[in-house]
């Protein structure tokens, strides 16, 4: 299938192009889910949203970007992750620090997300994460026909639908976008 100026092929037959728990994580979905996520190889240096959809074509609306968060509670730390598409901002210190019961919330260090995730920076995924971690996603993501979001390496972007994304095991939906200024 052709989107942008990409060609995506079953992300299963292309556990190179995956992270080992994206590819674990498709290899354990259902058969008609795992169909629909595919894999198409990019070039490492453009993972990065803007130059990504500049280069590919791909309007930054079809693309949703997976940050993962550091919530905080007295002594207990624990991380998050939240989908908001690529042209908008996450309401992190608002709607997700509420909803996560957090007194603090942060963006979690690149390190400790990498470290953490199993996955390269840049290539993050809502795919293959950790069980225990919440997976929050914005309503705008669960809605949307056709997404495009990392595969747990940076050369390479799946696509995806947003029910796929909603339907994930620890998916909430919930409204935690803002519009980007």
């Amino acid at each position: 299938m052709r989107f942008g100026t990409l060609d995506f092929t079953p992300a299963a037959d292309s556990p190179a192009l995956l992270a080992a728990s994206t590819a674990a994580a498709i290899g354990a979905m259902q058969a008609a889910d795992a169909s629909g996520v595919l894999v198409a190889a990019i070039d490492p240096g453009l993972a990065d949203t803007a130059a990504f959809c500049e280069h590919y074509e791909i309007a930054m609306g079809d693309g949703a970007n997976c940050v993962i968060v550091q919530a905080r509670r007295g002594e207990r730390t624990w991380f998050a992750a939240c989908l908001v598409r690529g042209a908008d901002r996450h309401d992190v210190n608002g709607a997700v620090r509420r909803h996560l019961g957090a007194r603090k919330l942060s963006f979690a260090p690149m390190e400790a997300a990498v470290e953490r995730s199993a996955m390269e920076y840049g290539g993050i995924t809502p795919i293959g994460l950790p069980a225990d971690w919440p997976i929050l996603v914005d309503e705008s993501v669960a809605a949307h026909e056709r997404l495009i979001v990392g595969s747990g390496i940076r050369g390479s972007k799946l696509l995806v639908t947003g029910a796929l994304l909603a339907g994930l095991p620890n998916a909430e939906v919930l409204p935690i976008a803002q519009p980007a200024a």
